[in-house]
């Protein structure tokens, strides 16, 4: 089965409101040529799932500065200015997970396991609940985290934690085939076959891509069952990479 589209068909029918799971850590491995796409459409009120929300000006961060992201489920703000802000000023809910639990929720999501018991948390507000998933104008917490089921198992308390399932998914591969089996690069492999898991839709832009066959079976990181939608990138956009902090000899 043929997958390749392009960019703009690929994300065209995402919809207001939609769940979208972002691949990618910090802005390594993120799905730059999607995201675009998706700014240049119309869609708004997205509940993204992804390990942070981009920087200022850059990945999810273009989609946050123009207000079409109402909810954040990760695992920490980054270096993003105005996701703190638009989180302190209630203009964004945000949900906060311990980042090894973000990564099993994806995994469980897409596996078809419903929920997992973790002792991430425990003794934390993680668990009791009360963490602020959205201020009021006043910056009183105008919605709060509830309380986690708790369950011990051989002497050891842990925490209940639900899957996580999207309406879509965007992810970035370093090699994939027309058929949606795909290959990441190194750190690139931390959240992005987590997040094509977790997604009813799965759209991957890859970097280079293959004829069916050309990738050994045993080098494939994810079938191409999780992906509906496979998009080419061009030469530059494959080398569009940004770095968050560049650390170089003097």
């Amino acid at each position: 089965m043929n997958k390749v589209t392009d960019a703009a068909s690929a994300v065209a029918d995402i919809p207001d409101a939609a769940t979208l799971a972002v691949g990618g850590f910090g802005l390594c491995g993120i799905p730059t040529a999607l995201i675009r796409a998706l700014h240049r459409g119309s869609a708004t009120g997205l509940a993204v799932v992804s390990n942070n929300c981009g920087t200022d000006g850059h990945g999810l961060g273009v989609l946050l500065a123009d207000r079409r992201i109402s909810r954040v489920t990760a695992s920490y703000v980054g270096e993003n200015k105005e996701f703190a802000r638009q989180y302190l000023a209630g203009e964004l809910e945000v949900e906060l997970i311990p980042q090894g639990t973000l990564a099993e929720r994806l995994r469980a999501g897409g596996c078809g396991i419903p929920a997992f018991y973790t002792p991430a948390g425990v003794g934390t507000q993680i668990a009791d609940g009360g963490l602020p998933w959205r201020h009021g104008p006043d910056g009183t917490v105008a919605v709060a985290s509830p309380p986690k089921e708790r369950r011990d198992f051989g002497g050891r308390t842990y925490l209940l934690e639900p899957a996580i399932t999207t309406d879509f998914a965007l992810v970035r591969a370093a090699r994939g085939d027309s058929a949606g089996n795909l290959v990441f690069h190194r750190s690139a492999r931390n959240f992005n076959p987590l997040a094509a898991m977790a997604g009813a839709v799965t759209v991957a832009e890859v970097e280079e891509l293959v004829a069916p066959g050309d990738l050994d079976p045993d080098e494939i990181h994810l079938p191409g069952v999780f992906v509906q939608r496979v998009v080419a990138l061009t030469p530059a956009e494959a080398a569009d990479k940004s770095i968050e902090k560049a650390t170089v000899r003097d």
